[in-house]
């Protein structure tokens, strides 16, 4: 976008437009009659606005704010931030529309996020400071809504796993009589790694006794939502599947022995017998990382470099050993971690390696100007095991018999209870760990599966027992099901 300020681009705005036929759908399931009055909180060039005449937008990037007036005459266009807007404003509408801008909370910040939340904290809806711009965004439009009032907008699928919008689903069910999601697998916007979903609320001011979600293969353009093909249960959605949707997409059969396996008793999550963490933060992984032809090239001793995993790409898929370690020696991958402690005397060759122009640049970064000594890596643990942090086909899970250490990359995991690892880390590979992975992580851009720690903690082995009574042929396609659905076509 030539001449626009930085904080009016694409990426910093959150702003992607929406294709005409998925506008249009949305516009009709809100609308009910031209006299109904329809706010976009979030407008861009106008092209909701452009679909129904009685319209208030607001737009905070003024070139696009200007065209939503030319696009849609008819219509009114506030420019600047919506949350004050809304804060501001005594107007109530009779619906909603819209594609909110998808800002994550890095970006999110300052001001904007302070006054945004406070506001939804004031209509009943407590986010977290990592909660991305479109839920704050939901919450508010709602506000503004009259007692029988309906919205209907695009969402990022993240609705249905990201931790920060189950106070916004709560907060819907709280306040509206129908709550319901589409969720779609083929993409809405072909070119976003990020996958999109339909949310439509009618019955402001009600109460929701179930969440109606719609699995759909592609989106069909119809004046009406399509019909819901499962009804969600909500105490189960909460106290089940730990407020995610994604469980949802698959057959009931599959949800039902899922969760009967959880209520096993014998059943164990991996956070029941070990820590699950992530590695090390180096502060500037190209510094700190030396190659063997460097490390000796540099004179630096062996006392201070730590082998060590810097991403799941070197990573072998059942142990890591003393062969593995000699065959990324023999590959001179960066695989020597500068392993240096506050109360060392250094020796001159590290010392000159600190001092060096790659040193003088590493110690300006955040992480290392803000540690004392700059070059002390801090938290270099050797974990027992090493877990992939975003996986393709399955995730890995490999035994440290090398005695490694991992950064950030990938996640460290240290066995408290050795005798339940024992008995339960053999099972890894069953088809119902494979599903548990594919279910309590979540889908990344280009098809990856990913697992926070506190989501790997959660990854359940149940007994033998259970696993005999199992349809095997069920769970792997509950697994290629999943696959599909987060795009990976390996």
């Amino acid at each position: 976008m030539v001449g626009i300020a930085p904080e009016y681009s694409q990426k910093r705005s959150g702003a992607y437009f929406t294709p005409g036929d998925v506008s249009a759908a949305l516009v009709a399931w809100a609308c009910r009659k031209p006299s109904d009055r329809m706010i976009d909180p979030s407008c861009g060039d106008g092209q909701f606005l452009a679909l129904h005449r009685n319209s208030v937008g607001i737009e905070q990037n003024p070139v696009s704010a200007h065209r939503a007036i030319e696009r849609a005459p008819g219509a009114l266009v506030h420019e600047g931030d919506f949350f004050t807007w809304a804060i501001e404003t005594r107007e109530r509408f009779e619906c909603a529309a819209g594609n909110p801008p998808f800002i994550r909370y890095q970006t999110f910040k300052g001001e904007v996020r302070r006054r945004a939340l406070d506001l939804c904290l004031d209509l009943g809806a407590r986010f977290s400071g990592l909660s991305s711009s479109w839920a704050p965004f939901l919450v508010a439009t709602s506000g503004l809504l009259k007692r029988g009032g309906r919205m209907a907008f695009v969402v990022p699928a993240e609705i249905g796993h990201a931790p920060y919008a189950a106070p916004l689903l709560d907060y819907l069910v709280e306040s509206f009589s129908t709550v319901q999601i589409v969720a779609v697998r083929r993409k809405l916007f072909p070119t976003l790694s990020e996958d999109c979903w339909l949310l439509y609320a009618d019955g402001f001011g009600g109460k929701a006794d179930a969440i109606d979600l719609t699995v759909a293969e592609e989106f069909v353009p119809d004046r009406t939502p399509p019909k819901p093909t499962v009804r969600i249960d909500i105490e189960e959605w909460r106290n089940v599947w730990n407020r995610r949707l994604r469980p949802y997409l698959l057959p009931s059969s599959v949800r039902n022995l899922y969760a009967a396996a959880l209520a096993d008793p014998h059943t164990h999550r991996l956070a029941d017998f070990a820590n699950v963490g992530i590695g090390y933060i180096s502060g500037h992984n190209d510094f700190f990382h030396l190659r063997p032809s460097e490390a000796k090239r540099l004179g630096i001793p062996a006392a201070f470099l730590q082998p060590a995993v810097r991403n799941g790409r070197a990573m072998p898929t059942r142990m890591i050993t003393k062969a593995t370690v000699e065959g990324w020696q023999r590959n001179d991958d960066p695989m020597l971690l500068l392993r240096l402690t506050g109360d060392q005397d250094l020796p001159p060759s590290v010392r000159n390696y600190l001092d060096s122009s790659v040193g003088r640049e590493a110690r300006e970064g955040y992480k290392c100007r803000n540690r004392a000594p700059w070059y002390a890596v801090p938290d270099v643990q050797i974990p027992d095991y090493v877990m992939s942090y975003m996986s393709g086909r399955n995730v890995n899970l490999v035994r440290n018999a090398a005695g490694v250490s991992c950064t950030n990359s990938v996640h460290s995991i240290r066995v408290r209870d050795r005798a339940l690892a024992r008995k339960l880390l053999p099972k890894w590979s069953t088809p119902f760990v494979r599903l548990s992975c594919e279910l309590e992580g979540h889908a990344l851009g280009g098809g990856m599966l990913k697992l926070e720690p506190r989501e790997a903690g959660r990854l359940a082995f149940t007994s033998r027992e259970a696993i005999s009574k199992i349809n095997t042929e069920e769970l792997e396609e509950a697994i290629v099901s999943l696959q599909r659905w987060r795009h990976y076509a390996g």
